[in-house]
């Protein structure tokens, strides 16, 4: 789960407003003509027929106009809630996909199996995984208002009525939304699922309770297996989604943090200075995320590869170099400062080239803003008198445009600082990452991204607990000789 939510309301064109309404549209239609299917199917097994369901034209009217409010609901809520992201069409595609896949899984797995069966579930966990819990909750109660319309309508058969699948639909949604929000493993997703199932067979064992059960044992099979159903199309589902509407989802993440992923591996293997740095970068910068309400394994994962750039020439970058071994000494202030600030366009084209998410590449480029590399500045003012223009030296940008680039260009800096430290007491470490954030904020750099002085002086809370945590002081041991010990 992504939370990547601006507050910043973008500017709607004619073509926003055309697109979403085309989209309600036609997928009003979809979804109307996905009912007359499942009616259609009810006939063929002698209940409710088509004929008898379109000779009364109230019915289907009524149908239609309580779907027309529904959907309506959804705009409406979209429109004032989450503005920006409505005003992508293709979003607005992606939940009414989601939601017609779920109806037709539904009515398959109810119809043909088991009624107990349908994963009522799945549209909370697709939309939780592809976009957020408010939004996976919200989706979740119009999937369950959908879908007692068409029990309503389409006679789907329930011993207590059809206000169950309001019941077992928004009970099992929310605890699937609160049980798998920070579940990043498939394995886990899928065991989970079995809690998911709870209302599901409460519901069933009230109906056998009151009105008995021709096949009790199936019934209660089947509601057992929904939640790990409902996990199972979901996880296959999931996949097809990143690609269709270019989202990552969690497990995406938590794949691309492991050792063995492609770029991590030659990271480790060609500059494991810079993969050093990377691990205790990635660790703050999660903790930092969790302080202030960020995705952490999106900070987390955005500061593995923060440097992967310096792929392209890691032995010019200190923490890869040896102790008597630097290249520079043979090179002008001015190319030297060059190859510095190249490795974050070189670190946004190997993500776009390895067809990363573009949220990694943007920290890829965004992690040193517009700063100075004073380092060769004042060596080459040595050269010249002083008169150096400082553009030269200077990181082409862009500046931080979220907080999550912001955390990992604090944490970044701060980590390189504290590694210097021969002093690395608390009260020395809390100067030097107090001094790293405000030259950067007396440079602009946050200017871009919505992070507050707040968020800011909790931030720099956290650094300062985690960097005196590894680069803490230890004891120094008495030299003792082992001549003649036997142990």
């Amino acid at each position: 789960m992504l939370n990547t939510k601006s507050k910043k309301i973008k500017d709607w064109s004619t073509k926003d407003v055309v697109l979403n309404v085309v989209t309600y549209v036609v997928n009003f239609i979809i979804i109307c003509a996905i009912f007359t299917l499942v009616v259609y199917m009810q006939g063929l097994s002698g209940e409710v027929t088509l004929e008898g369901f379109l000779q009364n034209v109230t019915t289907p009217l009524h149908f239609a106009l309580l779907l027309v409010v529904t959907l309506a609901v959804m705009g409406l809520y979209f429109l004032y809630e989450d503005k920006n992201f409505m005003k992508s069409a293709a979003n607005s595609e992606m939940l009414f996909l989601i939601l017609e896949l779920s109806l037709l899984a539904c009515f398959l797995s109810g119809k043909y199996v088991n009624i107990y069966l349908r994963p009522l579930s799945s549209v909370a966990l697709l939309t939780l995984f592809l976009t957020n819990r408010k939004t996976a909750l919200f989706m979740n109660t119009i999937f369950c208002v959908i879908i007692f319309l068409f029990d309503s309508f389409a006679g789907t058969p329930f011993n207590l009525g059809n206000y169950p699948a309001l019941i077992m639909g928004f009970s099992s949604g929310v605890i699937a939304t609160i049980c798998m929000d920070k579940v990043y493993s498939r394995l886990r997703l899928l065991i989970m699922s079995l809690i998911v199932s709870t209302p599901t067979v409460i519901c069933l064992i009230l109906s056998i309770i009151e009105h008995g059960s021709k096949n009790a044992v199936m019934d209660i099979f089947s509601a057992i297996v929904s939640g790990p159903l409902a996990a199972s199309l979901v996880m296959v589902l999931l996949p097809i989604f990143e690609a269709l509407f270019k989202k990552v989802s969690c497990f995406k993440f938590s794949e691309l943090i492991e050792h063995k992923a492609k770029l991590i591996r030659k990271l480790i293997q060609q500059a494991p200075g810079t993969f050093n740095h990377a691990i205790v970068v990635s660790n703050i910068a999660e903790a930092c995320a969790l302080a202030i309400g960020e995705d952490a394994l999106l900070a987390r994962t955005c500061a593995y590869y923060h440097d992967i750039g310096k792929l392209r020439r890691p032995e010019f970058f200190k923490e890869n170099q040896g102790d008597n071994e630097n290249p520079h000494d043979d090179l002008t202030p001015e190319l030297s400062a060059n190859i510095i600030k190249s490795h974050t366009q070189d670190g946004y084209d190997l993500i776009v080239k390895n067809r990363l998410p573009k949220e990694i590449a943007d920290v890829c480029l965004e992690h040193h803003g517009t700063l100075p590399i004073l380092y060769f500045y004042g060596k080459a003012k040595k050269y010249t008198d002083g008169e150096v223009d400082i553009a030269q030296f200077c990181y082409a940008g862009p500046k931080p445009r979220t907080k999550i680039a912001a955390i990992v260009m604090i944490a970044d800096g701060c980590e390189a600082a504290a590694r210097t430290l021969q002093d690395r007491s608390r009260e020395n470490v809390k100067k030097v990452v107090r001094q790293i954030v405000n030259d950067r904020m007396q440079l602009g750099q946050f200017e871009d991204c919505e992070i507050t002085l707040n968020e800011i002086n909790i931030i720099i809370h956290t650094v300062v607990n985690h960097l005196t945590g590894v680069y803490h002081s230890r004891i120094e041991y008495p030299k003792v000789s082992l001549d003649g010990l036997e142990l």
